[in-house]
């Protein structure tokens, strides 16, 4: 992917190092490792899924967390996520300009081990997500060594879609539908709940696709095999091949993102269509996918 030289967004906060909260275990034994990978799906409020601590929202700054050491590398992840993130910046106001909703740009903030935000306080295991009241993405960069080394999904546009996954459901968030989807779970089974969550995950995959098309359209930033970067990460966070591989069966009911094939083709459907229209997973003539 073409980022170097990009420009890099005001709204990274820097909190890693700050100490917040303890790490979770995540240790031997397959019912630890279940839970990790169920919950560390790119998904969306964490207060839905996760008790957390207080929830007050962070109000410091972060810009420089509390001033311990950073690993080296991750400095240029930081600089990587700053590209993308004002990529975002550049390509959904103007989307959202003719459905008459203003683009107000989400922060993103780094943390190491657990971070405390307007959801809760969080664990890394948790993995990336989306905190709605205080609209921010939240993201501990050592994910993306678990993407490559425990998901098998490697590469920059591979991380990039898990970025622009997030900044999908901050969209989401200025379009209604988080609150709609939050209001409607509380009336509903678990089961349809679950199904629920699927089609609002399978949006912010589209979403995320909407924004590749844009930036390879302005912007010319995909580079050979970058597609493939980012339909290889859709697959191998897919529910099935997540629930498979922890506990050797697949339960569908259990879904909240989306099977593999399902994340796959709603990324690939914004990455060619590019429109917010295509991208409506809840209408009842939405294509169904594989």
């Amino acid at each position: 992917m073409k980022w170097q030289g990009g420009r890099r967004s005001s709204n990274v906060e820097d909190r890693r190092g700050s100490g917040v909260g303890r790490p979770l275990a995540v240790g031997g034994g397959a019912a630890s490792i279940v839970v990790a990978l169920l919950v560390m799906l790119l998904g969306g409020d964490p207060s839905d899924v996760i008790s957390g601590g207080g929830q007050d929202p962070y109000t410091g700054t972060g810009t420089g967390g509390s001033g311990q050491p950073v690993d080296p590398r991750q400095e240029e992840l930081k600089d990587f996520v700053s590209v993308v993130l004002a990529d975002t910046e550049d390509t959904w106001p103007g989307l959202l300009r003719p459905l008459g909703v203003q683009y107000a740009q989400p922060r993103l903030v780094l943390f190491s081990d657990a971070v405390q935000s307007a959801c809760g306080t969080q664990d890394s295991a948790v993995g990336p997500f989306y905190c709605p009241p205080d609209q921010r993405v939240y993201l501990d960069l050592e994910f993306f060594n678990e993407l490559d080394r425990r998901f098998g999904a490697p590469g920059d546009f591979a991380q990039a879609y898990v970025v622009a996954h997030e900044v999908g459901h901050h969209v989401q968030n200025l379009l209604g539908i988080s609150d709609e989807v939050h209001a409607r779970r509380s009336r509903l089974s678990e089961r349809e709940a679950n199904a629920l969550s699927v089609l609002q995950e399978l949006q912010a995959d589209c979403f995320a696709g909407i924004w590749a098309h844009h930036a390879q359209r302005q912007r010319q930033v995909l580079e050979q095999g970058d597609v493939e970067e980012g339909l290889g990460a859709a697959t191998a966070i897919g529910d099935d091949t997540l629930q498979r591989r922890a506990r050797g069966r697949v339960v569908p009911e259990s879904f909240t993102h989306g099977s593999s094939a399902q994340r796959v083709f709603w990324f690939r459907r914004g990455l060619e269509q590019g429109t917010v229209q295509a991208c409506d997973t809840f209408s009842a003539n939405a294509p169904k996918g594989p």
